[in-house]
């Protein structure tokens, strides 16, 4: 993952020819439909399903409410909104992927899921009472412009709540993981996993969420990163991620050996790995919380 612009993309595109030496696509952020699978069935489990009831808490989402999931990708918060909004609610998913947003559409074909950009959503001022993104901001190409079209789209009286993951250091398998890419693929590859934790400075996104919002609170929340072993977590991160297509049999086969070597400091004696992911959580209203 990259900086800004670099995992999340306004265009489609087809990667099949693209190597790691050359990664245009890649830096923004689209995937195909089988590595969105890969994503919801691994991802899923191993770092996002812990984190969408505390976004749904923090926005202060509940039944009957329309919901708006940013950056929705596979889906998992907007299916959580869902359940909490209930049959009277509303929530729409907008995301810029059709891979991801085909596999939310066969999890869950009753929400409303489109296509489109955090930049310029398709939809009226103030047409949510909540609005909500979880692990999206990073990526966006513009984030000055997409937070004002998240203020636009809330509600006066309503709560939107976006969760960034905390700094690379404060999150060590990633940080080991980002090196190992570095020494093995160069610059790129490791940037490519790099740009999640681009938005982990509380005082940073603070600032940018302020640029629209005149009530703002950021907190920290402590999380796990869990997979099954060292393969299945190289296997979910290249398989289900924006280096899917860029990295060929030969270059997955060394990754998976040096990895076994290199990152087993965070396995148990069973060989599951587990690492410390903490997340940000930051509150943004159109108006003071006692208005």
């Amino acid at each position: 993952m990259l900086e800004g612009e670099v995992l999340y993309s306004r265009y489609a595109h087809d990667r099949a020819s693209v190597t790691i030496a050359s990664m245009t696509d890649n830096d923004r952020g689209q995937v195909a439909a089988t590595a969105a699978e890969v994503y919801e069935e691994f991802f899923l489990p191993a770092l996002f399903d812990q984190w969408p009831e505390q976004v749904l808490d923090a926005a202060e989402a509940g039944r009957g409410d329309r919901v708006l999931d940013i950056g929705c990708g596979t889906g998992v918060l907007a299916r959580a909104a869902q359940r909490r909004a209930g049959e009277v609610g509303q929530v729409v998913g907008l995301d810029p992927n059709e891979g991801m947003l085909a596999v939310a559409r066969h999890a869950d074909p009753s929400i409303q899921w489109e296509m489109g950009v955090a930049e310029n959503i398709p939809h009226d001022e103030g047409s949510f009472e909540r609005v909500v993104s979880q692990f999206a901001l990073m990526f966006f190409v513009d984030r000055d412009a997409a937070v004002a079209e998240m203020a636009r789209v809330l509600a006066r009286r309503g709560t939107a709540a976006i969760a960034t993951w905390a700094s690379l250091e404060e999150t060590p398998g990633y940080a080991a993981m980002v090196s190992l890419l570095g020494r093995l693929f160069g610059e790129q590859a490791a940037r490519a996993l790099e740009a999640p934790y681009v938005l982990g400075d509380p005082q940073e996104l603070h600032g940018l969420l302020s640029s629209a919002f005149p009530d703002v609170d950021v907190t920290r929340h402590e999380g796990v990163a869990r997979f099954d072993s060292i393969d299945a977590w190289v296997h979910t991160d290249i398989r289900g991620w924006t280096l899917a297509n860029q990295m060929d049999d030969d270059q997955f086969e060394l990754l998976l050996r040096e990895a076994r070597e290199e990152l087993h400091r965070f396995t148990d004696a069973e060989g599951r790995v587990s690492f410390p992911a903490p997340a940000l959580i930051a509150t943004a209203r159109l108006s003071g919380s006692g208005s």
